[in-house]
């Protein structure tokens, strides 16, 4: 049994095989074709934080593969009243086949997946976000081919998706340019781990369009991230140069393209006119979120299938 907790839980190995699976089930899709390896399967999803994008990707794409699911929030389950993790991961894993949860401190999700006899999937953690990395590198893939070897510009703040970027360059073999303001950097430990990263892996600049030079993606996120929303106007004056914008993006190649992982800001982390842009790829991005989860999940419960 195989949990995705963080990007480095799998091998470079089996995400070549996810991306080639994600292209064959995304086909399947647009083309009406049944495709139900999860039948009589149940996915059980568990939010402590609120989400469009990863309860539809999750639920329409579980239904799809022939399986059904069960929704809980603190506020209508027993995970709102104290009842310790270990306790609810006993009781839920006894009842469906996989286990999604979207929540605040790493801590809990590994916690849960200790006590669990199912397969548990980190949906977001304040730390972590496999889950929508997993996807903009499939999106990569449709729209340029292998990342091994390409450059990603990470323009904003050293967060969970951040720290994601980080582990998928030093797994899959491309570097990632950092750009943070002071104070808000990415914490390196947390984000490549005990083993360290290669220097080949990342870097870190201080001024956002030398990140940018050269990029094969250019990506970012909300200045704000969930749960640290006291903090906003503060952000909005340290962030004020990180707004990616149509320099940023004439630094980078030619043929680089823009990702963000949505919901954006028009005028805070991104220019209207780069997010709605020819080179942004944002929507196929979103739509790819349900088509590599749903690799994803086929894997964690039916492993490779020739």
């Amino acid at each position: 049994m195989k949990h995705y907790l963080q990007f480095n839980d799998l091998s470079a190995d089996e995400y070549t095989y996810l991306f080639e699976r994600a292209a064959i089930i995304k086909k399947k899709f647009k083309a009406y074709e049944k495709h139900h390896p999860l039948v009589d399967r149940t996915l059980a999803m568990i939010f402590e934080k609120a989400s469009t994008r990863t309860r539809v990707s999750f639920e329409a794409g579980m239904y799809q593969l022939g399986g059904s699911v069960v929704h809980l929030t603190t506020g209508d389950s027993q995970l709102g009243r104290a009842e310790p993790i270990e306790d609810s991961a006993k009781v839920i894993s006894r009842m469906v086949d996989l286990v999604m949860i979207r929540t605040f401190e790493q801590t809990k999700i590994e916690n849960f997946a200790a006590h669990s006899r199912v397969p548990v999937i980190n949906g977001l953690t304040n730390e972590f976000h496999p889950c929508q990395i997993l996807a903009d590198i499939f999106t990569f893939i449709e729209h340029r081919g292998s990342i091994a070897g390409k450059t990603v510009a990470w323009v904003g703040d050293g967060n969970n998706m951040a720290n994601t970027w980080l582990q998928a360059a030093e797994l899959l073999g491309f570097k990632v340019h950092v750009s943070t303001p002071r104070g808000y950097e990415v914490d390196e430990k947390l984000a490549v781990g005990v083993h360290g990263a290669s220097a080949d892996s990342y870097q870190f600049f201080s001024n956002p369009m030398d990140a940018c030079q050269g990029a094969d993606l250019v990506t970012t996120d909300v200045w704000t991230s969930m749960g640290y929303d006291a903090e906003n106007e503060a952000r909005r004056k340290a962030f004020a140069d990180w707004r990616v914008d149509q320099e940023m993006m004439a630094a980078a190649k030619p043929d680089a393209l823009f990702m963000h992982c949505l919901p954006a800001h028009r005028g805070e982390e991104v220019e209207a006119d780069v997010i709605d842009g020819p080179q942004s790829v944002v929507w196929d991005e979103a739509e790819n979120r349900m088509h590599a989860q749903k690799a994803l999940m086929e894997y964690l419960l039916l492993g490779r299938i020739a």
